[in-house]
């Protein structure tokens, strides 16, 4: 079955005071950055992990980066914001989550704060089709890397510089089924970074089931490929 999920983060509520700045140096350090919120299932999540109701404001990964302009810490711009009543208040720039809303408090306000801790990934420099190097992650590590954000993409880009081959395999697969892209993990594909030319047109299923690889050099673009390829593959590890 598949599963429309635009995100995959694993949360960490930090019960110290700090103030933004200090939150994010804190989750860069020890998991992956201040909190990303994509989706009412994001906030669902991290609801859950303030599992304290005495706590009433904390710190995510959201500032302010020009007049009515927000991203995230990690560079992505911020959409579609769900903002409680009155907010941003637009005289400060950091943000931070009350109950399921967002709102803007002083940056150098102390609060409890949320950290991302996305898998870590890992290269294997081994030339495998892509089942076998389904099947060698999943054995050995967790499983082939999913690739749901900006975030995450940039995180593929530093390691598969490293890479022996010119494409490494991708946990992402075609249905020719359906006609669509998916990732080993379950979910769709919401965010893409297709090379020119590829993944948006109708694969040729005739000779072998196309999967999904990024380049390792030029703009690290993702590529459609033959399954029976041998490339080196990046496995995920939580």
């Amino acid at each position: 079955m598949l599963v429309r999920v635009c995100g995959k983060h694993q949360y960490h509520f930090i019960n110290e005071m700090k103030n933004w700045t200090e939150a994010q140096r804190y989750c860069r350090e020890k998991y992956t950055d201040l909190a990303t919120v994509d989706n009412m299932h994001d906030m669902n999540e991290i609801n859950q992990s303030v599992n304290d109701g005495s706590v009433e404001f904390v710190w995510i990964g959201l500032q302010k980066a020009g007049h009515d302009e927000w991203q995230w810490s990690s560079g992505e711009p911020a959409l579609n914001l769900s903002w409680g009543d009155k907010q941003p208040e637009g005289r400060d720039i950091c943000g931070m989550i009350e109950n399921e809303n967002l709102g803007d408090l002083p940056c150098y306000d102390n609060r409890h704060f949320i950290c991302n801790n996305n898998a870590e990934l890992i290269l294997i420099k081994e030339n495998l089709m892509w089942s076998e190097a389904l099947r060698y992650c999943r054995q050995k590590h967790m499983d082939l890397v999913s690739v749901h954000s900006k975030e995450i993409q940039r995180r593929v880009m530093n390691v598969v510089k490293r890479a022996s081959t010119a494409a490494v395999w991708l946990g992402l697969r075609h249905s020719c089924t359906v006609g669509i892209w998916f990732w080993v993990s379950g979910e769709t594909v919401c965010y893409q970074n297709w090379a020119p030319g590829n993944g948006t047109s109708e694969e040729n299923c005739e000779h072998t089931v196309r999967s999904g690889a990024v380049q390792s050099g030029g703009d690290q673009r993702w590529i459609s490929r033959p399954g029976n390829d041998k490339l080196n593959f990046i496995c995920s590890r939580l």
